[in-house]
């Protein structure tokens, strides 16, 4: 299935909720989702008024919807992840956003290296990071305990970069990760638990719409 390259305002519309796909503009005015917050296409403006109690197979297939919207993820590559949230030990629906988060395009995001996951996913695929000292351009890597992510020494001297570490000491950083503003140099010290993960999703009810199929 391939990448949606659409308008993702349009995406935050359909779940009617803000999903923050454009980091700092999803908190300004100029919001899509704050000026038409009802759903996409002709007549959604005259079908929000008109919906009835949503079934439960649509509140589990919106949910997941949801997720794989929120950290850009293919069909195939979530599904993967449940799979292997489920062989874990632990409960299925935690397991799976804890893959969510320990992908490497999610990190660079939560660091505050990016505005936002796109974002991160890019500079990652243009080779701008460093996992564990190697150059990687595979923003579903998934980092673990004791990783180290970093800049690539030849992209440190880019504007992006440089502007980054001046105004670095205003980002707030999960408590699960560590990084030096100086260096941009990043570590992770623990995988990261339900609580530290704000993102406004049940995962139960993804559980549920796998549990069905």
């Amino acid at each position: 299935m391939a990448r949606y390259t659409g308008p993702v305002c349009k995406l935050c519309r359909r779940e009617g909720e803000k999903l923050f796909l454009k980091g700092s503009r999803c908190m300004t005015p100029k919001c899509s989702f704050e000026r038409r917050s009802y759903p996409p296409g002709e007549h959604g403006r005259d079908n929000q008024f008109r919906r009835g109690r949503a079934s439960d197979y649509l509140l589990q297939l919106r949910e997941k919807q949801k997720a794989r919207r929120i950290y850009g993820v293919y069909e195939r590559q979530f599904s993967e992840y449940f799979k292997k949230a489920g062989r874990r030990e632990g409960l299925t629906g935690v397991n799976l956003l804890v893959y969510l988060e320990s992908r490497l395009d999610n990190v660079i995001y939560r660091l505050g290296i990016a505005d936002s996951r796109a974002q991160a996913r890019q500079l990652v695929a243009h080779g701008h990071i460093m996992l564990n000292g190697r150059k990687t351009s595979s923003p579903s890597a998934i980092v673990g305990v004791g990783d180290t992510v970093s800049i690539r020494p030849e992209s440190m001297g880019r504007t992006y970069f440089k502007d980054l570490r001046q105004d670095f000491d205003d980002r707030q950083i999960p408590r699960w990760l560590s990084i030096s503003p100086d260096t941009l140099t990043a570590n992770v010290l623990q995988l990261p638990a339900r609580d530290d993960i704000d993102v406004s999703l049940n995962e139960q009810l993804i559980v549920e719409y796998y549990s069905r199929r």
